[in-house]
């Protein structure tokens, strides 16, 4: 509800500190990303297990989201918003403590759990401390803290890690959590509780552990040798057996954890199919490109923290163009965002371990325009035609499905990438041999002595990079062609005269 005795300077405030707290928690989803290398080696991690960091982060934060209803309902907004920003600073700063990977990871899932209520309930003390003919003015600067804080974290975070350690990574966010405290704790106001909502704890609980056991079998699947392995085949068990005390619960229970009505929508329907695969390109390069650029080049952290930034940039600007052409039909911008995202991933696919600088960044700002042109014409389409007394579950749900399509594509991206490298070091080996005629050749050998350890060391180094960067282009053609798919469901959608 709108709260009318509040004054101008109050409003300001209020705005301030809804969009730092949203910045703060949209700082940490990317913020990683940067020195995601330089943590691996620390703490002795190997390419498939360093992705849990990203993706039980981004798990965590679904699963939590739709919690947000019910912990407002039961505890009023300040305090949940107080308890949340507290716990989330205090895991941020663990995060840089930590001294395993087991540690970091369990802090990163408290972190996305802590944060995710954060977004919905900045949202909500805006849009409640502001007149309806000023929504979309503060919607607008409320925005800037969801595109700022993935610009800002990998730009700032890049340098600290070089030239300090990746633990200034989580540890800069920190002095802002705590300005973000006290602001909560002197400006935000406890609105009116609604009626007290019931979690249904059986459907919370069987969905947790279906995503959960889901996203455990895809990260380790491929160092388990997949359905080989029992510990996959107890995952797989568990995720059907979860989904389907989910699914009959949801049918028969009085007030379930989601209503499958709002399902009889076609436009929400294709809404979520669409926000699954905007979720999972939405992070998928900024996991790859910093391993790739340090891994085969030795690019260092503050350079890779730029050519991710350029990301953000472009979202920025598609962000821009969308507060004066969101009128317009949304198909078109649907069109044209997923349609950028492909073409990126088609360039990518055309790198070779020595790409240029520019190539990079050219990239990462092309997908960021596209996600730029998305977010908003896939809200107007999901919701367009659905009843409003679906809206709570239905926002609950459309999230949890972006977040999910994030870590679901994540990790299979990894282990396509990790499979495919493996496959290719063993196929390039078979060509190196005592009887090879290019090696015979100076000028093709180069400085490989094939006589000597120390030139078979060299060439064994070579093969292996190769090899990577094989298996890093056949993900960006995994991500191109995901891109692609999704374009004929836009022409399903219905637009809402």
């Amino acid at each position: 509800m709108n709260e009318p005795g509040l004054s101008a300077l109050q409003r300001g405030l209020i705005l301030a500190t809804a969009t730092t707290s949203t910045a703060l928690y949209a700082m940490t989803v990317t913020i990683a990303n940067v020195s995601l290398p330089q943590i691996q080696g620390s703490l002795s991690a190997t390419q498939d297990q360093i992705a849990w960091i990203v993706t039980f982060n981004i798990v965590a934060t679904a699963v939590a989201t739709p919690t947000t209803g019910w912990l407002v309902a039961r505890f009023g907004q300040r305090n949940v918003m107080l308890w949340c920003v507290l716990t989330f600073t205090v895991s941020t700063f663990l995060c840089g403590a930590a001294g395993s990977l087991a540690e970091l990871v369990l802090y990163r899932v408290v972190q996305g759990a802590t944060g995710a209520p954060l977004v919905p309930l900045a949202q909500a003390v805006v849009l409640a401390s502001f007149p309806r003919e000023r929504h979309g003015f503060a919607t607008a600067i409320y925005g800037l803290g969801v595109v700022l804080g993935p610009l800002i974290a990998p730009t700032i975070g890049g340098f600290l890690s070089e030239a300090y350690s990746w633990r200034w990574v989580f540890w800069m966010v920190v002095p802002a959590g705590i300005v973000c405290l006290v602001a909560v704790w002197f400006v935000v106001r406890d609105g009116e509780r609604g009626e007290k909502v019931r979690l249904d704890w059986t459907g919370f609980l069987a969905l947790s552990v279906a995503i959960a056991s889901f996203q455990l079998m895809l990260d380790r699947g491929e160092r388990n040798d997949w359905f080989e392995s029992v510990e996959t085949q107890l995952e797989a068990a568990l995720v059907l057996g979860a989904l389907y005390v989910f699914i009959a619960h949801s049918l028969t229970a009085k007030q379930p954890f989601l209503s499958l009505g709002m399902l009889r929508d076609r436009n929400f329907i294709l809404g979520l199919f669409i926000v699954l695969i905007f979720g999972m390109l939405n992070f998928t390069p900024m996991v790859l490109f910093p391993s790739m650029l340090q891994g085969l080049q030795g690019y260092p952290d503050s350079i890779v923290g730029l050519l991710l930034g350029a990301r953000s940039l472009g979202t920025f600007f598609g962000f821009m163009v969308m507060l004066f052409a969101s009128h317009l039909d949304p198909r078109m911008w649907l069109l044209l965002g997923f349609g950028l995202q492909a073409a990126s991933g088609f360039h990518m696919a055309g790198f070779s371990a020595d790409v240029p600088t520019l190539d990079v960044a050219i990239a990462s700002a092309v997908q960021g325009l596209g996600v730029g042109f998305l977010w908003v014409p896939i809200t107007l389409v999901t919701f367009a035609t659905l009843s409003p007394r679906y809206l709570a579950e239905a926002t609950a749900l459309f999230h949890l499905l972006r977040n999910l399509g994030s870590s679901m594509h994540i990790s299979l991206t990894v282990a396509v990438v990790v499979h495919t490298s493996k496959i290719n070091y063993a196929e390039l080996t078979t060509l190196v041999t005592p009887y090879s005629e290019s090696l015979l050749a100076p000028a093709i050998a180069g400085g490989f002595k094939t006589e000597s350890a120390l030139g078979l060391a060299g060439l064994s180094g070579e093969i292996s990079r190769q090899a990577a960067m094989i298996g890093y282009v056949n993900g960006f053609y995994l991500y191109a062609w995901t891109g692609v798919l999704v374009l004929p469901l836009v022409f399903l959608v219905r637009r809402r005269k």
